[in-house]
């Protein structure tokens, strides 16, 4: 049975411990992935988020109210059987890392991305092993290997849970940097959001703040801080 259903039909969900790790039951049923696969979570906490998102259900399922099922779904059914290919997609970033492409003008916007992104760079040269070239323009620069390599062995240090938040962690800030300092805990997820946002923040206070993509940058925070509560409940 597949219990990713179009309306509510159980009274209360509940969380089961496992020889395997914890699932989620719905009056004694079992939850299973969109796939029919058992929906087997490493963690009691990440568990306990999945019931509570099924125990808010009012009325027919919403699946875009339920980050931690989505992501949990999503390690199981893409990123576990594909793992190798997640990996490189994420490493991937640190060869066009938002942080080393700067502007070359104006003066206060050049210096507002220093300022914001160099001290992470820095950080990752230092604690990831990881110095990468700075460049103005959108000229591609070509990265040190022995970085990119280090980079790539940090992330696929992360189980199947962990890259499905840290899959968001990056693509939504378009820094693998900053994705591994705020999976690693060094960044807070609203920090981190901001940082990556310099540009955008910059041109908004120069033309206004135009309602539509405000809301769209708005879901994507949202989604951030999602994923960044996904990789703390999966440790």
């Amino acid at each position: 049975m597949s219990v990713w259903a179009a309306k509510r039909f159980w009274k209360a969900a509940s969380v089961v411990q496992l020889e395997s790790g914890y699932t989620v039951h719905l009056d004694g049923r079992a939850v299973k992935t969109p796939a029919k696969n058992p929906l087997i979570l490493p963690t009691r906490q990440l568990a306990d988020m999945i019931a509570s998102e099924w125990d808010a259900q009012t009325g027919k399922v919403n699946p875009e109210t339920m980050p931690m099922t989505r992501r949990a779904n999503s390690a199981l059914e893409k990123v576990a059987p594909n793992r190798s290919a997640v990996i490189a997609e994420l490493a991937g970033y640190g060869a066009s890392d938002l942080l080393c492409y700067r502007s070359h003008s104006p003066a206060e916007l050049v210096a507002r991305q220093a300022a914001g992104w160099q001290p992470w760079l820095n950080w990752a040269a230092r604690d990831l092993a990881a110095p990468l070239h700075v460049t103005a323009g959108i000229v591609h620069v070509t990265q040190p290997a022995e970085s990119l390599s280090n980079l790539q062995a940090h992330v696929a240090a992360f189980d199947a849970f962990a890259l499905a938040g840290l899959h968001d962690l990056v693509a939504i800030t378009g820094s693998l940097v900053l994705g591994l300092a705020m999976a690693k805990g060094h960044l807070s997820p609203d920090d981190g959001f901001a940082i990556s946002r310099i540009d955008e923040i910059w041109q908004a206070e120069q033309w206004g703040v135009d309602e539509t993509a405000a809301a769209l940058e708005s879901a994507k925070a949202a989604a951030l801080r999602d994923a960044h509560r996904f990789m703390a409940a999966c440790a």
